[in-house]
């Protein structure tokens, strides 16, 4: 009977191991793609929040549909490896920021132009030649940003309180057709 246990419990195992070298030796791309995966975009600009500019911030984007566009940045106050995430910027298309989704009132509010901002000389994309800055820069041109504030400056942990933070230089607009090319 012992014997019989043993032999079963060899079984199980070599059975489970041979399964596993299976599985992690050829994991389908779906298995390894991760919402974390892609956000190889790495950008440093100042934000106004709560009324105080504050940064530079480094912004680690990606891609997460091209057509609009709709671009999402994770947002940390340095590249350290332990750094805590603080905010997160949503980057959309004017097309659709400005095509009556939003009043103006939001807009003006919580959204920025990165137009302006990009033109204040104030944002650098890292880690690329000039060739591909001059194209991230071209594309986020055509886009505005909703930055959520997430962990309180100088807090040691997050507190619950959020805000919505600003583009250094935002300016209002007087109507949500004003630039939205």
């Amino acid at each position: 009977m012992r014997s019989r246990v043993l032999a079963l419990c060899l079984i199980a195992l070599v059975a489970a191991y041979g399964l596993g070298a299976q599985q992690s030796a050829a994991p389908s791309e779906a298995q390894t793609a991760k919402p974390t995966d892609g956000y190889n975009i790495h950008v440093i600009a100042p934000h106004v929040v709560k009324g105080k500019e504050m940064g530079p911030f480094h912004h680690y984007c990606k891609v997460i549909s091209p057509d609009e566009p709709i671009i999402q940045c994770q947002i940390y106050d340095s590249t350290d490896a332990n750094a805590p995430l603080t905010q997160i910027e949503y980057i959309i298309g004017k097309k659709v920021t400005r095509g009556g989704i939003l009043t103006l009132k939001q807009w003006n509010r919580d959204w920025h132009d990165h137009k302006q901002e990009i033109e204040t000389g104030r944002v650098k994309v890292l880690d690329v030649g000039p060739e591909d800055q001059a194209k991230i820069a071209g594309i986020v041109l055509h886009t505005d940003g909703l930055i959520f504030d997430l962990w309180p400056h100088g807090s040691k942990i997050p507190t619950g309180a959020s805000s919505v933070a600003q583009s250094v230089g935002h300016v209002n607009l007087k109507s949500l057709k004003e630039s939205s090319e």
